[in-house]
């Protein structure tokens, strides 16, 4: 069975994602600083897919997989030399 997004909602610190099995998710926005430093309408124009959330305009995807085993932002920065 795959579990797929239903709805997402926000609050300043966290947000919440219903998956079709019945369960809510709560997970921080700081573990996505592209959500954690997005603006209320860029946070709300995400789209569902069956597999995770998309937000185009922030280049974000974060796949229910993940929320599900608890990883945040896998994104690699690079390290500055100094």
């Amino acid at each position: 069975m795959t579990t797929s997004p239903k709805h997402v909602t926000f609050n300043a610190d966290s947000f919440w994602v219903e998956l079709s099995d019945g369960r809510t998710i709560g997970v921080p926005l700081a573990w996505y600083p592209r959500l954690l430093n997005a603006t209320q309408a860029q946070l709300e124009a995400y789209e569902l897919s069956p597999r995770g959330i998309h937000w185009d305009a922030l280049d974000e995807d974060i796949s229910i997989e993940g929320l599900l085993a608890g990883r945040g932002d896998m994104t690699r920065r690079r390290r500055h030399a100094a």
